[in-house]
Formats: C-alpha cells, structure tokens, sequence
C-alpha cells in the first residue's frame, strides 16, 4: 500500500479529472488524502468520506471581464496563482507532515504542491488537466517566458527549495497528460492517459422527458465560472438555436441567470424548444444522446464532448480556452467562434456545420476512441504506481 497526495486548487475542472484517479487508487489498496482550499468542493466531487486538509487560497478579487491575450495570462498569474500557491503552501507542509504520502501529485496550476514536494525530498507527478501548457504556448512570446521565468524563480525562492531547478509545471519523474496527442498534438516528457471519465452522481430534477423526438439536440455551455461574462452570448445561442426550432432541440445552461429564466420555471417558461436551466448532469445528457455542443473550449467539456464523439462549436473567452479550442479545429472536430462578437447568423452556421457536415462528426469520433484507448483514470493510476514503486 502506498500513500497518495492530491494537491489541488479549488475548481471543478482541475479536482475532477483526479477524482477517478484517486478512486482507482483506493479500489488497489492505496491510501489518498487530498490538499485543497475548498475541503467542501473536494468532498462533493470525490465524495462525502474523501480526507481533505485545508489550506488557505488566494486572496479575494475579480478579474475584468474584457481582458484577453497575455494581458489576461499576466493577470491570471498574478491576480490568482502566484498568491494561490504561496498560501497553500504552509498548508500543504502541513499536510506532506501528517499524512506522509509517498507521493505528491501535484496540479499543474497549484504549485505549492510541487515546491513543497521538492522541498521535504519527496517525489512527485504533475497533473496536467488541461493539454494547453504542454504545447508550448509561449513559444512566440518571449518577453512573456522570460517575465513568467522570472515570477516562478521568486516562488521557488519563497516556498520551495532555492537549489531546486524542475519547472513546477512539469514533474521530471511523471507529467500525467489528460488528453491524446490525436487533439493536443505531439508533445515531449509526457505520459497521454486520455481524460479521466468516471461515473459522477445524477442529482434528481433535470426534466429528462423533455428531451427526445426526432430532432437534433444541442447543449450550450460556458462551465462553472463563466457567468459574469456569458449573457450576450447566451442570448446570442438561443436567438440562434430558436431559429433552428423545426429541426433543433437545445439545453443552455446559465448559472447566473442572464436570460432571465429563473422565474419560469424548468422549461424556461413557455419556450418549448430552447430548456434553461441553470446546471446539467453534463456526462449522463452526453451519453442520453448530444448531437452538438456549443461552449467555451473548457478542457474537461471539449474532452467529454470527443469522449462521446460529439463535435463542438467552441467560443474561448480567456486562459487556456484559445489553445483548447485552436486543437478542436486543427483535428476537424468543430467551429471556431469569436465570443465576443459571433453573432446569430455566425453562430447558426457554425451550428448547421457540425451537425450536418460528416466531417466533424468523424473527426470527433476518431478522438473518442483515441481518448478511450489511452486508459483513462487506471492508467494514470498504474503510472503513479510504478512512482511509487520505483522511489521506495
């Protein structure tokens, strides 16, 4: 039996994909604890007896909503994951010191795990949950790199081990990659284990009766964090997809209410053909039967999508978005959209194109059984094993 350390940083999409890999772990035997800002998120997604110790997380703040490019990279870095690591990282001592892992695996955007795995001596494995990072995405901008070298160097100075030179971003020992290089592209040093899809709980009141019929079904999504940003192109989707009413069914999810649903009902009030709701069962509506999914190139929707062979019209807002969804379209598994200024006519051919064009649809399928040949959560399980194995 071996010891494994999740250190995570508190969003869904970055704690999900681990979650099946910790529960393949536990299913052979092995210990799993977890480090996290948000003990409460973790437990949701990895379950109620899942051990989670606390650290604090970044500073409260909101980033404009406008900023895009390496303004929006060099904010994100300093706004949200510099600060995030730097105060979990007395947390994550604390709990490397109570739990003893074996090893860390370390999230690629939290890197007080990695920093402090290097410096208590231990080894650890990068969790790359989105294939952004691992293509080079600064390769055209070096006073970026050279700014971002600068920021990491100070970090390692703060919390890790000054004699320390492993980029925190990438493990030398083990860089878990959850994606195929069939969508993400060639990429060195890492170990493709596809996207870790494992079954997640299917909160009662989503009107499955709604759906069916002989008409195609889209869902409209832009994930968990999106919302303040989301209503003109929420409006935009359903202007689109109301258009399409006579052959097209459509789910849009808006979290924050901007179309003003909330007080209709389910359903959206009396529009039959486009349903509101503010949260999906996403993974149970993609095996129910999706035809096409509009959202913003989140890694963990795009992924699930292809897992499904569902092509996608992708509209990135910030961060990683723009890489994810430049991969869709090189692969010719969807559309690409401008977020801010597609508009309904753009948006329905786009639509028109991945669900009638064969071509998308196949290009989308060759990924899904790429993605599900590469292993998956066991796969990086047995990956972490031999880790395990080979530093004891």
């Amino acid at each position: 039996m071996s010891r494994f350390l999740f250190v995570v940083p508190p969003l869904v999409g970055h704690i999900n994909p681990a979650v099946g890999v910790a529960a393949a772990l536990v299913a052979r035997g092995h210990r799993v604890a977890w480090a996290c800002p948000d003990p409460e998120l973790v437990g949701r997604l990895a379950g109620a007896g899942a051990a989670v110790f606390a650290c604090a997380g970044a500073p409260p703040g909101e980033r404009p909503a406008g900023l895009r490019g390496p303004e929006a990279l060099k904010f994100l870095w300093e706004w949200y994951l510099l600060p995030l690591a730097e105060a979990m990282a007395p947390g994550v001592r604390a709990a490397v010191a109570e739990f003893r892992p074996d090893v860390v695996v370390a999230d690629q955007q939290a890197f007080a795990g990695a920093l402090t795995a290097e410096r208590m001596g231990l080894p650890w494995a990068t969790s790359a949950t989105t294939s952004a990072e691992l293509t080079d995405p600064l390769a055209g901008l070096p006073k970026v790199r050279e700014w971002l070298d600068e920021r990491l160097a100070a970090l390692r100075a703060a919390i890790g081990d000054p004699a320390g030179t492993a980029d925190p971003r990438f493990s030398p020992r083990l860089v878990l990659a959850f994606s195929t290089p069939e969508l993400a592209g060639a990429a060195a040093g890492v170990r493709w284990v596809g996207p870790s899809i494992t079954a997640r709980p299917v909160p009662s009141g989503f009107p499955w009766e709604w759906l069916g019929g002989d008409r195609a079904t889209v869902l409209v999504s832009l994930g968990t964090v999106n919302a303040d940003a989301g209503g003109r192109f929420l409006d935009v989707c359903r202007e689109a997809l109301r258009e399409r009413a006579d052959r097209v069914r459509a789910v849009i999810v808006d979290p924050g209410d901007v179309l003003g649903a909330a007080g209709d009902g389910a359903a959206g009030g009396d529009d039959k053909d486009v349903l509101i709701v503010p949260s999906v069962p996403q993974l149970a509506l993609l095996e129910r039967g999706i035809d096409a999914v509009v959202c913003h190139a989140g890694h963990n929707t795009v992924c699930e999508a292809l897992w499904h062979g569902v092509p996608l019209v992708v509209a990135p807002i910030r961060d990683d978005q723009p890489v994810v969804a430049g991969q869709v379209v090189a692969a010719g598994a969807g559309v690409r959209v401008r977020f801010g200024r597609v508009t309904a006519p753009r948006l329905g051919a786009a639509l028109d194109a991945v669900l009638h064009e064969p071509g998308y649809r196949a290009a989308a399928g060759r990924i899904g059984t790429a993605f599900r040949a590469a292993g998956g959560a066991p796969a990086a399980a047995s990956l972490l094993e031999e880790l395990a194995r080979e530093s004891g």
